[in-house]
């Protein structure tokens, strides 16, 4: 019987988007860093960009390939209702090509040991995981976390009051392992120590096998000389490595000797794998302690203008724990009230996070200006003992590099300065913008003796030749210009292009906009503390 590769269909879905890979452009009166240095380890670069997330992630796609160790989102959930910040309801699958195109490009930034979160609920779950299991592979599936993200019941549920999200976990590759997260009490409390045992507390655990194998099959001879049968599918451990662990006191026996078990002592545990069940309120909170964490912070904000239902400091902090250590890189692309980028930085991790709309300026930039002055003392603060301190750059995304002049020509945007074009040219053609400090023409390089010069000059033959020399015969030179005045192939270390022409059909110019802005499907917009609807 031959197996078939099964996949989700719909419409649109082989209609791909050349995206152009547009460039990043800091604003430094909207980037902020601390008063002050508060440890040696503040960290000072990371990244609120504003624009389209997926004309973000491209921009990213070069630099930050396969170095982010963690990427958390909490995408729309095409619920059909409608939010303040979003419009969270669009037809079935356009939803679904708005998510693979962007976890496309979240996979290919994660490292090799990097992973993928994803809080979503029951209207797309399961789709949204059939899309995740062809880009990253069925192998790569780690969990579906259930969080729950409500506090109380809705009363007012016709059918099932909704009180959970998903949370999906996808590694860049098979075999990541998570990191432990710290032992609670209530996980040490069936540790006991009824003998005195000098290694301390433990607890008596499993000695059968899971599988019969013929070399586990064996009988033990008790001190007091019992004899005690094998379980029905034998030890969990052969003869040897048994007499071993009776030498050490591991294998005990009852009293009478007719039953042996194994100890298993505290001491040696040294943390707990993470749940796939997440309802401890106390430790991952929910949406509506979430929503009054922003309202301390933003006190004189109307409730109505907050998020409706933000995800809270816990439940992050919590994720980043599983997934990074101190100075990962953590990536959000769909920041919301910025959350992600404000836990990741009282955890001390590095972070980048990506936002379109107004909210950016008048919520996450005010939270994150909090948060780096240590005046934020809410959410996570006090537990990871929070001081302040380092900072971040507020990028936009520079314009369409090609636009349309008065007679519908294709020509280079006006806005682009010299550096600007040569960064973005360098984008365009897999070059690393790094301007040399002695050769005027080197805008950048793609291997150690390749390198670009690009400029919007017609060039003669004579300044061709003057050009060549300087770069001798042990590099060469891609030349990006206006125009030539020669033969292409005219010289040996030289590639001539034209600009615009050579360019034209990379990329789709010209748009600002991927995200679903488009009108709901429902009119209901109203959005209490007891909505199931999360966002």
């Amino acid at each position: 019987m031959s197996k078939t590769k099964l996949e989700l269909t719909w419409i649109g879905k082989n209609e791909r988007k050349k995206l152009e890979p547009r460039i990043l452009l800091e604003n430094p009166n909207k980037s902020y860093h601390a008063s002050q240095k508060v440890t040696e380890n503040d960290i000072f670069d990371n990244k609120l960009i504003f624009g389209d997330n997926l004309l973000a992630l491209k921009a990213l796609e070069q630099d930050y390939a396969g170095k982010v160790k963690c990427v958390f989102i909490d995408p729309p959930y095409n619920t059909f209702s409608a939010f303040n910040h979003y419009d969270d309801g669009v037809e079935h699958s356009i939803w679904l090509s708005m998510m693979r195109e962007r976890l496309e490009l979240l996979r290919d930034l994660l490292q090799e040991d990097g992973v993928l979160f994803i809080s979503i609920d029951d209207n797309e779950s399961h789709y949204l995981k059939v899309i995740c299991d062809e880009l990253f592979g069925r192998n790569c599936f780690v969990s579906n976390i259930v969080w729950r993200a409500a506090d109380s019941s809705n009363n007012d549920a016709k059918q099932f009051s909704i009180d959970h999200n998903h949370i999906l976990v996808y590694s860049k590759n098979p075999g990541w392992l998570s990191y432990a997260l710290e032992r609670t009490e209530a996980a040490n409390a069936h540790y006991k120590n009824p003998d005195n045992d000098p290694r301390g507390p433990w607890f008596s655990g499993n000695v059968s096998s899971p599988k019969p194998r013929p070399n586990l099959t064996y009988d033990v001879t008790s001190p007091s000389g019992e004899s005690i049968s094998p379980p029905k599918n034998g030890w969990r451990w052969n003869k040897e490595r048994m007499a071993a662990m009776i030498e050490t006191g591991e294998i005990s026996f009852t009293p009478d000797g007719k039953k042996l078990f194994k100890k298993t002592y505290l001491a040696d545990q040294k943390g707990l794998a993470p749940s796939s069940l997440w309802d401890e309120i106390d430790d991952t909170g929910h949406n509506r302690q979430a929503k009054y964490e922003l309202k301390k912070l933003f006190p004189d904000t109307k409730t109505s203008d907050l998020f409706a239902t933000p995800k809270p400091e816990r439940l992050i902090k919590k994720i980043l724990n599983v997934a990074t250590r101190p100075g990962d890189l953590v990536l959000d692309s769909f920041a919301g009230s910025g959350t992600t980028g404000a836990v990741a930085h009282k955890m001390g991790r590095r972070w980048i996070m990506v936002e379109l709309g107004n909210h950016c300026d008048d919520v996450i930039i005010p939270r994150l200006k909090q948060v780096l002055n240590g005046t934020d003392q809410g959410g996570i603060s006090k537990s990871v003992n929070w001081q302040g301190g380092g900072g971040f750059r507020y990028y936009k995304l520079a314009p369409s590099l090609i636009v349309k002049d008065k007679f519908g020509l294709e020509v280079i945007n006006k806005e682009y300065n010299p550096e600007m074009l040569a960064e973005a040219v360098c984008k365009l053609e897999g070059f690393t913008y790094a301007p040399s400090e002695v050769d005027w023409w080197d805008h950048g390089y793609s291997t150690e003796t390749d390198h670009i010069y690009v400029t919007t000059q017609s060039l003669s033959v004579e300044k061709l030749e003057g050009l060549s020399e300087e770069v001798g015969s042990d590099r060469t030179l891609l030349v990006m210009c206006g125009a030539f005045r020669c033969e292409a192939n005219r010289f040996a270390n030289l590639t001539l292009k034209k600009l615009p022409k050579t360019i034209l059909a990379k990329c789709e110019w010209g748009r600002d906009d991927y995200s679903l802005n488009v009108e709901n499907l429902t009119d209901d917009s109203s959005a209490d503390d007891n909505d199931q609807e999360q966002h």
